[in-house]
């Protein structure tokens, strides 16, 4: 059997193949109202046919622990039910396809009230439907960016609360796996870099200090998320600072990724989700084929912790190879899923392997 195709069992949950598809955002769902942050048409569109098109699991995109974590005011948010409601009809359709069915929960911190890409992505003022960006310590993402307000100790305790209450909620909503966003330069990234991560409390300075939000996260998600269901984190495993010798700024590193990465095993983490980038407006990023699936690999060789590799992974061939290689334990297809939502049947015809096809569908097999 194609490796790609193999089912993959995380606690209780049997993932019927190895093609994922990672959190993207869509930047759709209506920003102000009594129906703000929750998924749309276009949303259910969006996921159903990658389910129907045989992915074994879907990750829905960024979802906002609260208005204020949005990435953008059109972003999806899980801080009440009547969001709920709306996940239900989603899941439900997942889940009658045999697709697992997954949500990321995050935090923008100091990268939050900008506009949808399209629109130029800027910062939002409040007067445009935006807000006042909340972060670890007062430095503005980029010269465009707002400087963000210092979370105080409360804040913080408040937020890590925030995370908690969204994972019950996901789980009321239906889904199955809860990835808590550590990446891209959101909130809880931007406490694991030094670059971004200026407090001299007991959230900054040494490791431990800076990993002691993320930590907090995890143990509340953890201790509402019923123990037969997997968690999930997702992790930039490096700024691209250190890699750039013209960089004198100090950032996270794959070395920090490893360390970290035995401390969220430790603390119920069942998989990392391995990305890079974000924090850091000017790194020089190498980007091309597999360029991320190094620092996976170097996760569950080193740290024992299973992986998800991402980053420019297009062809069947690419993929197979990789988990051939023992580099990662699945891989997350982004872009691809987004040109041909039915990538895995085109894999499963390619390598040999078995996905499921809808009876409606059958006489395209």
């Amino acid at each position: 059997m194609s490796a790609l195709f193999e089912p993959y069992v995380l606690r209780s949950v049997t993932v019927p193949n190895r093609v994922w598809m990672p959190p993207m955002c869509q930047y759709s769902a209506a920003p102000t109202g009594p129906d703000a942050g929750a998924p749309t048409d276009w949303h259910f569109a969006h996921y159903a046919s990658r389910a129907v098109g045989g992915a074994g699991l879907v990750l829905v995109e960024a979802t906002g622990v609260s208005p204020e974590g949005r990435i953008s005011p059109a972003d999806l948010g899980i801080w009440n039910d009547r969001q709920v409601e709306a996940f239900r009809r989603i899941t439900s359709f997942l889940a009658d396809q045999g697709t697992v069915s997954g949500i990321q929960l995050g935090h923008a911190g100091r990268k939050a009230s900008t506009d949808a890409p399209w629109r130029g992505g800027g910062a939002l003022s409040e007067a445009d439907g935006g807000w006042q960006p909340l972060g670890p310590s007062p430095l503005a993402f980029d010269e465009g960016s707002p400087v963000p307000t210092e979370l105080t100790v409360d804040q913080i305790k408040d937020v890590v609360r925030q995370f908690a209450e969204a994972a019950r909620r996901a789980l009321a909503a239906g889904f199955q796996v809860v990835e808590i966003h550590g990446a891209h330069g959101y909130l809880i990234g931007e406490f694991l870099s030094p670059d971004s991560n200026h407090r001299t409390d007991a959230y900054g300075g040494s490791f431990e200090n800076r990993t002691r939000f993320a930590l907090e996260v995890v143990d509340a998600v953890r201790e509402v998320w019923p123990e037969e269901l997997p968690l999930f984190f997702r992790i930039s495993a490096t700024d691209w600072l250190t890699e750039n010798a013209d960089d004198p700024r100090e950032g996270w590193t794959g070395d920090d990724t490893v360390r970290f990465a035995t401390d969220l095993k430790a603390h119920g983490v069942d998989l990392l989700d391995v990305s890079t980038g974000g924090n850091a407006p000017r790194a020089q990023i190498p980007v091309g084929p597999n360029y991320q699936v190094p620092f996976a690999e170097r996760v569950r060789t080193e740290a024992g912790l299973p992986v998800a590799a991402v980053g420019l992974i297009t062809e069947p061939v690419q993929a197979e190879k990789i988990l051939v290689d023992g580099q990662a334990d699945a891989v997350l297809i982004g872009r691809e899923l987004l040109r041909d939502p039915y990538f895995a049947r085109d894999a499963a015809r390619e390598l040999g392997g078995d996905v499921r096809v809808p009876p409606q569908y059958g006489r395209s097999v």
